[in-house]
């Protein structure tokens, strides 16, 4: 596997791929890569002839108070995953080759109303950075199709409607969530947890599976919200969300709507932000 920082060698080795036909399959990442990250990059070596991936913790996705800082940064430790997982080029920018102006002073892409809800809602300007950095991602890379993985769900669906707004020539495909065997999402932020958190941190996902079925068994979706938030508290969690929406972009459902909705949750477990997902269908 290669590892370039600068953008103009990216494109001149991706350019004599394309010169010869190959499909090109990108994955983007802020990196301190899991097994959930390299799964991703198993399924674009599974469609594509190369695989590109990224490591760059985004500083305009980050807001005031955020974990920017303090995310980690494991570049070392993540070029031995990804070369592991098939990644033929890693590509680990620099902030000023991302910026060039300062992130302060960076062009803005803004994708409205989804990104008004949800973590748009608790995290003002999350989206507009992440956005940005994934149509310079891609103009830089110039794949056929980019994977991300569906536990970020709502960025899923961001990135979905800003490809077909702005008729990028990308296609966007999505991998399943990978958990720990006690339910729990792989997050790169699971390691802030305590121990006694970390034994908590499961009821997340086994109060979104509740939901699922209970919803399957006739309840209004509306009560599952309150239901929900009433149990992770009783849990020690701090709930940002806990909403039931279509899927398809993150609306509230009609009351008579029974299919295509998606259980969401944001909450707070001592000083980390766990976030997590489950379809109904």
């Amino acid at each position: 596997m290669q590892t370039v920082t600068d953008a103009a060698a990216l494109r001149a080795t991706i350019r004599g791929w394309r010169s010869s036909g190959q499909a090109v399959g990108f994955v983007p990442t802020m990196g301190n890569l899991h097994a959930g990250h390299h799964s991703l990059l198993k399924l674009a070596r599974a469609r594509a002839d190369r695989v590109v991936a990224s490591v760059f913790v985004n500083p305009t996705q980050f807001g005031p108070g955020e974990d920017f800082e303090r995310y980690p940064r494991t570049l070392t430790q993540d070029q031995v995953g990804l070369a592991e997982a098939g990644c033929d080029i890693l590509f680990a920018p620099e902030v000023a080759t991302m910026y060039p102006f300062g992130a302060a002073a960076s062009a803005s892409i803004h994708i409205p109303v989804i990104t008004d809800t949800l973590e748009g809602a608790h995290r003002p300007g999350h989206f507009d950075g992440v956005a940005t950095v994934v149509t310079k991602l891609f103009n830089l890379v110039q794949p056929d199709f980019a994977v991300f993985g569906q536990k970020d769900f709502q960025q899923l669906k961001v990135i979905e409607r800003m490809v077909r707004d702005l008729s990028l020539p990308v296609k966007v495909m999505s991998g399943a969530t990978l958990r720990e065997d006690d339910g729990l999402a792989m997050s790169s932020r699971n390691q802030y947890l305590s121990a006694a958190e970390r034994q908590r941190a499961p009821q997340i996902h086994a109060t979104l599976t509740q939901m699922r079925d209970l919803f399957h068994q006739g309840h209004a979706w509306q009560a599952l919200e309150q239901a929900a938030k009433a149990r992770l508290e009783r849990a020690g969690f701090v709930p940002d969300y806990v909403a039931i929406r279509r899927a398809e972009d993150l609306a509230e459902p009609g009351a008579e709507e029974r299919e295509g909705l998606v259980a969401l949750i944001a909450a707070r477990l001592g000083a980390t932000r766990l976030i997590d997902n489950l379809p109904f269908d």
